[in-house]
């Protein structure tokens, strides 16, 4: 009986201590999500001041220097080289040999097309002759057909010779134009033998050797033999994604960066856009689409590779304020495309603007005002509230961050224009990372870094 009414009264003190239990869970998960915390909380930010600033968009894309004007160099006819008169970097003229070909068996075909053609004159003129004898016995018998001397199946057999031997001419000139045809081809193979530079420029990429066998274009690609390049006239194949290929324009400025001169900046100009695309990865979570743009160095460089005569006095004069660039094909680089610039605008730092979801703000007044009363109802509410997100910067005003939403413009790597919602002089918060993204919220009471920092000093 006794040990009865112990348990009883005991209930009411256990029911107690649940409670207290859970109230305190649930003030302990309130503060992990910043529903309820300390009124007193100050956030350390970082701030700087908006300003007017002029930007430029770029558009940065790697590739390898190579010439703008390149030939390359392969022979029509099949043969030994007989003699290579250039070497690897040697600067040619247009006209000026390069390679010859043994010219043997061109000549020989030559010679025998040659007595193949005496041969159809010949006959040609065996021809004309047995035509002449036709014509004559074809007048005849016209003659003495009229007078009913012969019969008339005589006639059109003379006639007939004698129209055999006019279409036997024909063919016989036929024939001899046929084999002029071949001989003038002929001839034209053996002058393919003997190679010349079709422009001015350098010799680079040099692959034979004297003394090797080469094949001609006759039915497929010939021998690639060696290039001609004009290096005074070098240009930057790079590769641009498509998200940023709608950009750039023909005339865009640039500017380049070679590895091999890592302390320099160079001048360049936009000259091709591709239209087609280069796609890596096609089929995959990885496919890569980029086109091909082609930046002219405008700088000049490779002096005296050119073929022009210089004015010494004009190299020496360029020499002494930095050394001519030697620029050589495959050499790696990077450009930065200048695509727009905004003079003179509002303008912030970068990491400044963030986003918010303002759909969130309504949501947690709901969520917090009638959560007792119809959380399964805000639960479905909220699944299907669609996201409202919106560019932000934070403004600080008398100690407290102020959301302002903005609309921005062009950005360059460090600032990024504001077209409206900010003016020139404001106090905007600028850091940290996590800060901005997630932590500060409208309203809240913060801190200036440097401020504490001289507060703790």
């Amino acid at each position: 009986m006794s040990s009865q009414k112990k348990s009883s009264s005991n209930k009411p003190l256990i029911y107690t201590s649940i409670g207290l239990v859970s109230v305190l869970l649930v003030v302990f998960a309130l503060k992990q999500f910043g529903v309820i915390g300390e009124s007193g909380t100050e956030i350390e930010v970082e701030v700087q001041t908006s300003k007017y600033a002029t930007i430029t968009q770029q558009v940065s894309a790697s590739g390898k220097i190579q010439p703008e004007v390149e030939v390359i160099i392969r022979p029509d006819v099949s043969g030994e080289i007989i003699e290579l008169a250039v070497q690897e970097g040697d600067f040619v003229r247009k006209d000026e040999l390069l390679v010859r070909i043994k010219p043997d068996i061109y000549q020989a075909r030559i010679d025998n097309l040659n007595a193949a053609l005496l041969t159809q004159k010949a006959r040609m003129e065996q021809t004309r002759a047995a035509l002449i004898q036709a014509e004559a016995t074809y007048t005849r018998d016209k003659e003495l057909f009229s007078k009913e001397l012969i019969s008339e199946l005589q006639f059109i057999q003379t006639t007939s010779n004698w129209e055999a031997q006019k279409a036997s001419l024909k063919a016989a000139e036929y024939q001899i134009e046929s084999a002029q045809a071949q001989l003038r081809q002929a001839q034209e193979e053996l002058e393919q033998t003997v190679i010349r530079a079709p422009q001015d420029g350098t010799v680079t990429g040099l692959t034979v050797e004297e003394g090797e066998r080469v094949l001609g274009n006759a039915q497929m690609a010939g021998t690639e033999m060696m290039r001609i390049s004009l290096l005074d006239r070098m240009e930057v194949e790079v590769e641009v994604n498509e998200n940023d290929i709608v950009n750039v324009s023909l005339s865009d400025t640039a500017r380049i960066e070679v590895d091999a001169y890592p302390e320099r900046i160079f001048d360049g100009v936009v000259t091709e856009i591709a239209n087609s695309a280069r796609i890596s990865g096609a089929g995959t979570n990885e496919q890569i689409t980029n086109y091909k743009v082609k930046v002219r160095i405008v700088t000049p460089h490779n002096l005296g590779q050119g073929g022009a005569e210089l004015v010494a006095n004009t190299t020496q004069e360029i020499s002494n304020i930095l050394p001519v660039p030697n620029f050589k094909p495959g050499m790696s680089a990077s450009v930065d495309i200048e695509t727009e610039t905004a003079f003179n605008v509002v303008s912030v730092p970068i990491q400044a603007v963030t986003v918010r979801d303002f759909s969130l703000d309504e949501e947690s007044n709901n969520a917090v005002a009638s959560k007792a009363e119809n959380e399964v109802e805000n639960t479905a509410n909220l699944n299907v509230k669609k996201e409202d997100i919106r560019k932000v910067v934070f403004v600080i005003s008398d100690g407290v961050a102020i959301r302002r939403e903005v609309e921005t413009g062009i950005s360059d790597n460090s600032n990024i224009q504001i077209s409206s919602g900010i003016d020139v002089g404001e106090t905007i918060v600028t850091g940290s990372y996590r800060t901005l993204s997630r932590t500060l919220k409208h309203d809240d009471v913060v801190v200036i870094a440097d401020q504490m920092e001289a507060g703790n000093e």
